[in-house]
């Protein structure tokens, strides 16, 4: 910053006496010339770094140029620094000083001359080279710390031949060697030429040989090379060298089984060096290395590989399409890398090509040259020969059939092409028939279509099949929603094999016939029994005449059902078949469709349906002969089965059915079953029989018994013939009676006869039993002295025993002391109870403890009266 400030101050100052003094400046601007003789210090290193402003004379002004007036080689221009080792010859330099024009010293220039001397460098002066170098420099001989000589001299060798260039060859040199470099003189210095001496010596190189590579095929030439001689490789070699590499066993072994090393490592580079070593003497040249280099390849099989040319096009890409081929590999695996594929392709315009790729994961893709593909046709790629980029060439690889085609696929077209229409019904299918299309060949063909009309829409699309130029194809029903006319134009076809496609523009019209109304359609059937007509009746067909029903029968009937029928007055009728209603129960019918037979439309009938019952008829009663006894006096109906739903009849053809109160008689009857819904079973025949049993005959006299036997019913039983049948009742309609009850005197019982497997006896016998027929008084016949009536149970009452059954007629009288009547009896009033019967006055009628008399009177056969005496003890 300092010298910047005085330098500035220096430039005024220099700058104001310039404008005082101008013309006598003018003359000093640059300074005066000076001159630099370096004739015999040019190798100085002082002369590496010249300030040639330093050598102007005068006061030159800083800041100006500085030009070499022939070789600019060592000169800063801008500071004047010469570096004058860097010429490369000596001789005489002029460099030219122009002082900078601010100086007002525009046209003021000085000159330094530099004479520089011829210099010849310094010699090592001894060099050794190994002569596998093949050449040497003989530059590189000279001292290299110090100046390189100039380049402008020659080199002589001992006999003073000139050295053309400054490299010698030592490949078949061996020895010592002089060469002289003499460089032409500077006369501004001397006549001198100076010259500096070397002397090469060159050492023999070991001799490695020259290799001579071998190629093998694996797959047909291996086995040739069980005992390869590596030296027969090798040519011009040193003998005694040493051999390294797979399958090499000792120093000295040269032989190697190469089919062996492929079977242990596979294709590939195997390298066998030998190796020269320099004499123990030698230490320029280097051990020499030899590498014999085995290739052994196996061949490509792409037997099994693909190759798909990509891709097909439509005839209007031609112009701007571009192709690629994928290879596939096949059974063999196809190592990942470079390869070489050749390929021809067929056609008007086709050729060869070899290209290079990669196949990646056992796939290689290409590129295939359009200018192949220029017209609609079929054209094939085939590919003739793939390598390997690394491959030498080893082996023919195998290639078979690997070709593809490639296709360029015409537009569709419908010139000249006829469009017509069935007429359709309604929201129903059309049937569109397309005529005429010669162009298109056989295929499926995407067609866009518009319909227009009494229906509209736009960009309908479907799939045609076309075959010799003809297509049948439909036109969906949910573009005929209106009746009338539609107008179908189809504006676009698309080959759905090849995606090439086309405008279009042509057109049919198709007529849509309305639909039956299906909304005001009913149908009624009702219920009916199993095998009568059953019949259904239709409403609301509106003006239709002529109509075909299509129904169904769901529930415990399946069947369905296709009838024409004539309607008249928006009504038809039918019988629905018997076959199809051969199940009782729960039956719907369905009308499904309903069709105008005079326009072929047909609706769709969607809930109209009716349930309806079909009946069972019930099966015939299962009914057994049945028997009744005459005395029950049975009627119809007592007759199994009954109930409200079984008739009887008197024949099985019989329309009225007996009342239940008819008395049955032994024939035969007829029974029929009504279910509730009225359904009448077949006509069960019954017989029937009405039992009677003989009444009961009494035995002579059988009515008479012996009281004191105390006789019983089964003693009555006894005096009848039927004594194990017959039954007692107390009356006719009374109660039965146990064989054990006791018979009573003048009781009436009524016998019938009841055999246990048959009827009672619709008659009976009645018989009155008496029990006086005893004719012997027995023994122990006696009248009690007492009794106790106190209510206790026992001795109660004052009773003569069987006295009834002895002397039925007989009489009782019972006084007291006094002579007074207390009671009287007979057999009808056999016990005295203590009371006084015959209101003696006796307080409260209650005999008294005491005795009393009593008179029995027989009244039979005179036998005499007898008086005695009793005693009443309470």
């Amino acid at each position: 910053m300092v010298k910047n400030y005085i330098n500035f101050l220096q430039f005024l100052f220099v700058f104001t006496f310039f404008l005082i003094f101008s013309a006598k400046i003018n003359a000093q601007c640059a300074g005066s010339n000076a001159q630099l003789d370096l004739c015999t210090t040019i190798a100085d290193p002082a002369n590496q770094n010249i300030s040639l402003f330093s050598l102007l004379g005068g006061n030159p002004v800083p800041g100006g140029t500085w030009t070499a007036n022939t070789n600019p080689r060592g000169l800063t221009a801008a500071t004047g620094m010469l570096n004058a080792q860097l010429l490369s010859q000596g001789g005489v330099y002029n460099y030219t000083y122009t002082a900078p024009a601010t100086a007002g010293c525009t046209n003021n220039k000085a000159i330094v001359t530099v004479t520089i001397g011829a210099y010849a460098g310094v010699a090592a002066p001894y060099a050794t080279v190994c002569s596998d170098e093949n050449i040497f420099n003989l530059f590189t001989a000279f001292n290299g710390t110090v100046m390189a000589p100039h380049t402008n001299g020659v080199w002589t060798d001992v006999d003073g031949n000139v050295v053309p260039q400054s490299t010698i060859g030592v490949t078949n040199k061996n020895g010592q060697y002089q060469y002289t470099y003499t460089v032409p003189p500077v006369l501004a210095c001397s006549n001198a030429s100076p010259s500096s001496t070397v002397i090469i010596t060159v050492v023999r190189a070991p001799r490695e040989g020259t290799p001579n590579n071998l190629l093998i095929c694996a797959d047909t030439q291996i086995s040739q090379y069980t005992a390869l001689d590596l030296d027969t490789r090798l040519s011009g070699q040193d003998s005694g060298g040493e051999w390294s590499g797979p399958g090499i066993v000792s120093p000295t072994d040269h032989i190697v089984n190469l089919e062996e090393q492929y079977n242990l490592n596979g294709p590939g580079d195997y390298e066998y060096n030998y190796i020269v070593y320099a004499t123990p003497n030698n230490k320029v040249c280097p051990d020499k290395i030899a590498t014999v280099r085995v290739t052994i390849e196996q061949r490509l099989d792409f037997t099994g590989a693909k190759v798909d040319v990509v891709k097909d096009i439509c005839e209007p890409e031609i112009p701007t399409a571009r192709y690629s081929a994928t290879l596939t590999q096949g059974a063999q695996s196809i190592s990942d890398g470079q390869y070489e594929v050749t390929f021809n392709v067929s056609g008007p315009n086709g050729g060869s090509q070899t290209i290079t790729s990669s196949f990646v994961n056992g796939v290689l893709t290409f590129p295939v040259s359009p200018s192949y593909f220029r017209q609609v046709g079929k054209f094939t790629l085939t590919i003739t020969n793939i390598i390997s980029t690394l491959s030498k060439g080893a082996c023919a690889n195998i290639i078979n059939d690997l070709s593809d085609i490639l296709e360029i696929h015409p537009i569709p077209r419908l010139d000249g092409a006829l469009l017509t229409f069935d007429p359709t019904c309604q929201n129903k299918d059309a049937q569109a028939h397309l005529t005429n299309a010669a162009l298109l060949p056989d295929g499926n063909y995407d067609i866009v279509y518009n319909v227009t009309g009494d229906n509209f829409t736009l960009g309908q699309r479907q799939n045609i099949t076309v075959t010799g130029g003809i297509s049948d194809f439909i036109i969906p029903g949910n573009l005929s929603v209106n009746s009338g006319a539609s107008t179908i134009t189809i504006t676009n076809i698309t080959n759905t094999a090849t995606g090439c496609t086309n405008t279009a523009n042509i057109r049919g019209n198709l007529i849509i016939n309305p639909l039956p109304n299906a909304a005001t359609v009913s149908v009624v059937v009702n219920d009916r029994c199993l095998n009568d007509p059953v019949t259904a009746t239709i409403s609301g067909l509106g003006s239709l005449t002529d109509i075909t029903i299509t129904y169904m029968l769901l529930g415990d009937n399946i069947a369905s059902e296709m009838i024409t029928l004539t309607a008249a007055g928006g009504k038809a009728e039918f019988q629905i078949p018997p076959g199809l209603l051969l199940n009782t129960g729960s039956t719907i019918i369905s009308l499904t469709n309903l069709k105008n037979n005079v326009t072929s439309c047909d609706s769709n009938l969607n809930n109209v349906l009716d349930s309806f019952i079909i009946n069972p008829i019930p099966v015939a009663p299962t009914v057994n002969p049945q028997s009744f006894c005459k005395v029950d006096e049975a009627a119809v109906s007592n007759l199994v089965p009954n109930g409200n739903q079984f008739k009887w009849y008197e024949s099985a053809t019989a329309a009225t059915p007996l009342a239940g109160t008819v008395l049955l008689q032994s024939k035969t009857y007829y029974v029929k079953e009504t279910s509730a819904a009225g359904c009448t079973s077949e006509a069960a025949a019954v017989t029937v029989t009405i039992d009677d049993s003989p009444v009961p005959v009494l035995n002579s006299d059988g009515q008479n018994f012996c009281g004191l036997n105390n006789p019983t019913i089964a003693d009555l039983s006894n005096n009848t013939n039927v004594p194990a049948t017959v039954v007692w009742y107390d009356a006719p309609n009374g109660n039965l009676l146990s064989p054990t009850k006791p018979l009573v005197e003048q009781g009436k019982y009524y016998g019938y006869n009841f055999p246990s497997t048959n009827c009672f006896s619709s008659e009976y016998i009645e018989v009155t039993v008496t029990l006086t027929e005893c004719d012997n008084v027995p023994n122990d016949f006696f009248v009690p002295d007492g009794f106790s009536p106190n209510g206790d149970g026992v001795n109660d009452s004052f009773v003569i025993k069987d006295i009834e059954f002895l002397y039925p007629n007989y009489t009782l009288e019972i006084y007291n002391r006094y002579g007074n009547g207390m009671y009287k009896g007979d057999k009808n009033k056999p016990a005295w109870d203590g009371m006084n019967y015959e209101k003696s006055g006796i307080a409260g009628g209650i005999a008294p403890n005491g005795v009393y008399f009593y008179v029995l009177h027989f009244n039979k056969d005179n036998k005499p009266s007898k008086q005695g005496r009793l005693y009443l003890n309470r």
